[in-house]
C-alpha cells in the first residue's frame, strides 16, 4: 500500500538531508516546530519510525535510550563519542571490516550488521585538561 504524501514528512527528510549530526527525535521536533509550530513530538517520532521502516533514513539505536537518524543508507560505520555523544560517521569502508567475515561457519544468511566505535572524538581530546588524554 503506498503511503499517503505528507509535507512534515517530506521536511523531516529534507531537515535529516542536511544533518551530518545524526539527530535525536527531539533535535527533529525542535527544528520542525519552526516550521511547523503545531507539530507534535508523536507525529515527528512517527514520521521517523514510517522513514526508517521504509528504508528512506536509517534509524541508530545506540543503546543510550536515545535513538539518531541517519538520512545515509549506504552501508557505512559510525563513531560515538562517549564523552560529548556526537555520533559522527567513520571513516572505513562498510566491506573493510565486513570481509574479515566472510569466512565464517554459519549456515544461515547474513544481510546486514550493525557495527559501532566508541571513544573520545578529536575535539574533547583536544578540550581535555593536561594529564585527561
Amino acid at each position: 500500500m503506498a503511503t499517503k504524501y505528507s509535507r512534515q514528512r517530506e521536511q523531516i527528510k529534507a531537515y535529516l538531508y542536511s544533518c551530518k549530526d545524526h539527530p535525536t527525535a527531539d533535535n527533529v521536533y525542535s527544528a520542525m516546530r519552526r516550521q511547523f509550530p503545531n507539530i507534535s513530538l508523536g507525529t515527528v517520532y512517527r514520521n521517523l519510525t514510517l522513514l526508517a521502516r521504509q528504508g528512506e533514513i536509517t534509524k541508530l539505536s545506540l543503546g543510550d535510550g536515545g535513538d539518531r537518524f541517519d538520512y545515509d543508507t549506504s552501508p557505512h560505520y559510525h563513531f560515538v563519542c562517549r564523552q560529548c555523544g556526537s555520533v559522527t560517521d567513520f571513516p572505513l569502508a562498510a566491506d573493510e571490516l565486513s570481509s574479515s567475515f566472510t569466512n565464517l561457519s554459519f549456515d544461515g544468511k547474513i544481510e546486514g550488521q550493525v557495527t559501532y566505535f566508541y571513544g573520545i572524538c578529536a575535539s574533547c581530546l583536544h578540550n581535555a585538561g593536561p594529564g585527561e588524554k
